[in-house]
């Protein structure tokens, strides 16, 4: 499947196990969605492939744009990264705005 460009969560491999103690490999993918998220910073939808924990979190965080700041860089894809430093300079041209 595929991997969530926010959170970098990732399909597992993991082993079910039955009475007799055999062990069977499996796969346990991620809810990955595509889905159209707004930045109010950018003023614009934004695509990306999402796990819907993350989507979860990002509505109690209050939106993309702060949960994409509080990420670390090490756990975002690169066109979230992208979208993170786009987000940054929209923010500091609005406080050099603010401040004339």
């Amino acid at each position: 499947m595929g991997r969530c460009e926010l959170t970098g969560k990732a399909p597992t491999v993991k082993n079910l196990v039955s009475h007799s103690n055999i062990k069977t490999k499996s796969v346990s993918q991620p809810n990955i969605q595509k889905k159209r998220l707004f930045s109010q910073a950018l003023g614009s939808l934004v695509t990306l492939r999402v796990a819907t924990s993350a989507i979860r979190d990002m509505e109690h965080m209050g939106g993309l744009d702060k949960f994409i700041l509080s990420r670390e860089e090490a756990s975002l894809s690169k066109r979230a990264l992208a979208i993170k430093t786009r987000i940054r300079q929209k923010m500091a041209g609005a406080k050099k705005t603010k401040k004339a």
